[in-house]
């Protein structure tokens, strides 16, 4: 992804000076606007996991191998959308605005914690995968720009984020031998997970970055932009899938798997035709 930020603003800064010569100034950047974007998006996700439950919170205890550790995994994907917004050029090299967008995206990535569980006496491997992908995401936010000159405006950029997460999560029997969990789970042998969940949620946050919009025309222009989004997140509740030893009805154990906030970066390139 930092090579997709690298090639973007050469890109930019080629067309922008083959330009030059040839574009007439712009006379006044205020009106509305709308354009298109497309780009990629990478970050970091951590997750740590907690019981909610008397079964669950034996597998936690120091004697029964202390729980899943902590896991952490990289994020990326491409993404793409539109923006619309509007720019008031308050003074000839000074401008505000507001801009709103939404983006589809395959922001995601996946990650998995190992450790030993020691029931009955026994020394088990036992796994946690989990995975999270941003699906879409939209900003409402201010901007504020210099004109350097006529046609080439620098800005900084801030405002709401929200976005769709999905989540998913599993604890997973590695070994051949089947334990049960208090009286509310069991781990069947060869890999089988005994606790799942998965949520899809719309979360909420803020976003901050800058960028560089140079006009090829008195009504089209051209962008390079970074931004910094970061969207709240609640916690994923696993359930055990089979019927518990001793007791055969639910209500059956569940644990939490913790992830952080969904923080990630952007970069895009886009045109914009102002009306």
């Amino acid at each position: 992804m930092y090579r997709l930020l690298f090639r973007s603003l050469v890109l930019f800064a080629l067309v922008t000076s083959a330009q030059a010569a040839n574009v007439p100034p712009v006379s006044n950047w205020t009106g509305f606007y709308i354009g298109a974007n497309v780009g990629g998006g990478w970050g970091n996700q951590s997750v740590n996991y907690t019981p909610n439950d008397p079964s669950s919170a034996e597998l936690f205890v120091a004697a029964n191998g202390g729980g899943p550790p902590a896991t952490s995994f990289s994020t990326s994907g491409a993404l793409g959308g539109l923006q619309a917004g509007y720019n008031w050029q308050t003074a000839p090299n000074w401008l505000v605005g507001v801009e709103t967008d939404f983006d589809w995206s395959a922001i995601k990535g996946s990650g998995s914690s190992s450790y030993l569980v020691f029931p009955t006496s026994l020394v088990l491997p036992a796994a946690s995968p989990v995975d999270e992908q941003t699906t879409w995401f939209g900003t409402v936010r201010g901007r504020w720009g210099y004109l350097p000159t006529q046609n080439l405006l620098a800005y900084l950029t801030g405002g709401f984020a929200y976005g769709r997460i999905q989540h998913n999560g599993s604890y997973v029997n590695n070994s051949t031998t089947e334990f049960g969990v208090g009286t509310g789970a069991q781990c069947n042998p060869g890999g089988a997970p005994c606790y799942v969940g998965s949520s899809a949620t719309t979360a909420v946050g803020w976003t901050a970055g800058a960028g560089l919009e140079y006009a090829v025309s008195q009504r089209l222009s051209i962008k390079a932009e970074y931004l910094y989004v970061s969207l709240g997140s609640t916690p994923l509740t696993e359930t055990a899938l089979s019927l518990p030893f001793l007791i055969g009805t639910p209500p059956f154990s569940t644990l939490n798997a913790n992830f952080d906030r969904t923080n990630f970066n952007v970069v895009r390139v886009g045109s914009n035709f102002r009306f």
